[in-house]
């Protein structure tokens, strides 16, 4: 799938990152950067654990990296002492979006209202179907015909913000737990990109009230996917 659907100059969205393991769809958008693909910078990293990664992907980039480890010295960091940190770093950079790839702590609503920049999420299922973890097993239990993952607005209570935009495919019978996970990560790094895109050139408003007020489509966008 192409990205470049405008030849207009963009200014780059100023990104920041959260992160927990490797780092795959981080990698993406650091591709799709470094190619002028997307008009992105993204101007740092945050991982809750120091052996993601992801931390790698992002120095190896040039990328700045804040590690705030949810264990340190055998202690785990309660959420209040990371958002603290967090909201330091990210306050330093500024960004004019955060997003959270494969970033696996709840966040805590005053962090989220306070947050210098809007935050999106990347989950594995079709939101509002199948909040939570172990999204291809319960798809696979429940007879579901559809998969995919969705792009929301990070909102106080878990995986139920604003849709943007869905990678939708279509379930096999020889799928497996496994397969499917594989197969909705191809979706991931499809979706992310173009995502980011829309919002980068206007094509998707981060507030309901003005995509639903604009000739813009209505929310989410939908995206069949052969993966």
């Amino acid at each position: 799938m192409s990205i470049d659907q405008t030849s207009q100059p963009v200014k780059p969205l100023r990104i920041a990152v959260l992160v927990s393991g490797s780092g795959s769809n981080l990698q993406v958008l650091i591709d799709a950067m470094q190619a002028g693909a997307l008009p992105i910078e993204i101007v740092g990293v945050i991982s809750n654990r120091d052996d993601a990664y992801a931390v790698t992907r992002a120095k190896d980039s040039g990328i700045e990296v804040a590690v705030l480890s949810h264990v340190e010295s055998g202690k785990r960091m309660g959420i209040k002492t990371f958002e603290k940190h967090a909201t330091a770093q990210l306050e330093a950079w500024q960004p004019d979006l955060v997003v959270l790839a494969g970033f696996m702590r709840v966040l805590s609503a005053d962090f989220i209202d306070n947050a210098p920049a809007p935050m999106i999420n990347l989950h594995p299922s079709l939101l509002p179907a199948y909040k939570g973890l172990d999204t291809h097993t319960r798809v696979l239990c429940s007879g579901e015909r559809e998969h995919g993952c969705s792009i929301h607005v990070v909102t106080a209570e878990l995986d139920a913000g604003q849709v943007l935009s869905q990678g939708v495919l279509l379930i096999r019978h020889t799928d497996t737990p496994d397969s499917l996970q594989k197969r909705v990560q191809v979706l991931e790094h499809q979706l992310l990109p173009w995502t980011i895109l829309q919002i980068a050139i206007g094509g998707v408003s981060l507030t309901p009230s003005e995509q639903a007020s604009s000739i813009l489509p209505a929310l989410p966008l939908r995206l069949l996917i052969d993966a």
